[in-house]
């Protein structure tokens, strides 16, 4: 009888906690699946900055094909998907503007390949090991052996640079942490183009929170929005230089730093991961203790402060990295257009 209740009493708990989970996902249109994405024609009515729509997944997936990122791929027409669509007309000397235009739209539509996929879930994507839960503190993280994710499906979704809520909405009573269940994912790969071309430099607009790629010719290469500095440690002035190109990269916490919520007085490690706090990449900089790095926080990206540094997506860190090397110079502006 006690054996019962309690069990009865758990499943009230796990139904009340996927009732508040459910509460605060973003609400997913109707017939949000592979068939409407793909023929989605993004215009001022169907797109949105409130919730997700079909059309706005399709344009994410395609400026994220092109490299001018959207950051996490969750459906919105929101302020990193805006900047992202400014970045590829000034690339290809069309009007800037925040708002799709035909001349834009026409010119993504190039990419016509779908922009969802299927995908076979793999022994390697379930194998973990998770982490129960991520802690909230830095000092907390220093005795954890791997940073890892902290579930199949924040795996998956980081891996196609997908929202979980995105995942969730394409994959209505679909299993992610079972091996062999077949997923419809964004398919957000370069088609087997050639390789990444070689930044000539990188600029940081501080106001407007970007990193942008130029070649050597001075054509826009990539666009990547981005966490740049706070209040209590801005970001570096000036151009700096790589130094250093540092993937799945240990943390150390130098207390002479005195980051916000950080108590400690001696120096510790945190070991790598993508929950890391850099996440996966660390792009070192010719400054002490300055960097271009991934995040643990996909979503947060242009939208919470960094301790100084340059905070992209792991995909977005990773991408930045294949295109600079030691001696790239990186300069940081003051609100650029």
């Amino acid at each position: 009888m006690i054996e019962a209740a309690a069990r009865r009493a758990a499943a009230k708990i796990v139904f009340a906690v996927t009732l508040l989970v459910l509460a605060a996902a973003p609400a997913f249109a109707a017939g949000m699946d592979a068939a409407a994405i793909g023929s989605a024609a993004p215009s001022k009515k169907t797109l949105s900055n409130e919730k997700p729509t079909a059309a706005g997944v399709r344009l994410q997936v395609l400026l994220d094909r092109a490299h001018f990122s959207p950051g996490e791929i969750d459906g919105k027409f929101g302020e990193n998907a805006r900047k992202a669509l400014r970045a590829y007309a000034e690339a290809r000397q069309l009007p800037g503007t925040d708002e799709l235009t035909d001349e834009v739209w026409k010119a993504l539509q190039a990419d016509d390949r779908p922009p969802t996929a299927t995908y076979t879930i793999i022994d390697k994507d379930v194998a973990g090991p998770f982490l129960r839960k991520l802690p909230s503190k830095m000092e907390d993280m220093k005795d954890i052996p791997r940073l890892g994710y902290t579930s199949p499906r924040e795996a998956l979704a980081e891996k196609f640079h997908m929202s979980e809520q995105l995942l969730a909405a394409l994959n209505p009573g679909r299993h992610f942490d079972r091996a062999g269940e077949t997923i419809t994912v964004v398919d957000t790969s370069d088609g087997g183009s050639a390789a990444p071309v070689k930044a000539g430099r990188v600029e940081i607009d501080k106001k407007r929170q970007t990193v942008k790629l130029f070649d050597k010719s001075n054509a826009l290469i990539g666009f990547y929005p981005a966490t740049v500095g706070s209040e209590e440690k801005p970001s570096p002035s000036g151009t700096l230089k790589v130094t250093e190109i540092d993937p799945n990269p240990t943390y150390r916490y130098n207390p002479a730093y005195h980051f916000k919520g950080v108590h400690s007085r001696k120096p510790f490690k945190i070991r790598p991961g993508p929950n890391n706090p850099v996440g996966t990449m660390w792009i070192n900089l010719s400054a002490d203790g300055y960097g271009i790095h991934g995040t643990p926080s996909p979503q947060n990206i242009s939208k919470a402060q960094s301790h100084g540094c340059v905070r992209l997506t792991n995909w977005d860190a990773e991408r930045v990295a294949t295109s600079v090397a030691k001696g790239t110079p990186v300069a940081f502006v003051e609100g650029g257009g």
